[in-house]
């Protein structure tokens, strides 16, 4: 019995450990070890980003639709805003429900941040927001011209946290399609209540 309970765990540790690292191997390679200050402060910049561009899309959009009386900008302003607020309570949800430590609590000797943060890793918030955001963007633009800066801030966004050593990389995927799943859900139900 003994004998069998060692080979299952010689054979089941590796397993585990096995699919544990290919989360840590990326995050490793993206993470700044020994940051360059403008490097670091050109990340932090990208990152702190989707406190506010969310917010003034939808502030503008609101404020033209009420001074020109346009009904499709104050649409996309409600749906901007129900956007990123519905990807902010999914992945604000799953965060206390995981409770993933972030990757410098768990490998504080390999992987460097720029700050501490107090709340959980799995999913990433920003990842989430920001694809919120981009998505919504996206169909209001209507364009791919318009779509591909939009996309590629959004991914600048999610890059920032895996760069700045503050989510493991399947954090912000996660955050990525529960930001692309937000902002699809707010479209159609936007399109459904406002006309």
């Amino acid at each position: 019995m003994k004998k069998t309970l060692l080979i299952l765990w010689l054979f089941l540790v590796p397993v585990w450990v096995v699919a544990q690292n290919p989360d840590i191997n990326l995050l490793k390679k993206l993470n700044v070890t020994q940051p360059v200050p403008a490097e670091q402060h050109f990340w932090m910049r990208v990152t702190n980003s989707v406190y506010f561009v969310p917010a003034v899309y939808a502030v503008s959009n609101l404020a033209y639709g009420l001074a020109s009386h346009d009904n499709r900008a104050m649409r996309y302003s409600l749906e901007t805003t129900m956007s990123v607020g519905l990807s902010m309570a999914i992945s604000g949800t799953l965060k206390a429900i995981i409770k993933r430590p972030r990757p410098t609590e768990t490998y504080s000797n390999v992987i460097k941040s720029y700050s501490n943060t107090r709340t959980y890793s799995f999913p990433s918030g920003h990842s989430a927001a920001s694809f919120a955001t981009a998505t919504t963007m996206s169909f209001q633009a209507n364009r791919w011209y318009a779509s591909v800066p939009i996309f590629t801030w959004s991914i600048g966004v999610g890059y920032s946290r895996m760069r700045l050593g503050k989510h493991y990389p399947s954090d912000v995927i996660t955050g990525v399609l529960i930001g692309i799943g937000s902002g699809l859900l707010s479209h159609w139900i936007t399109g459904e209540i406002v006309h």
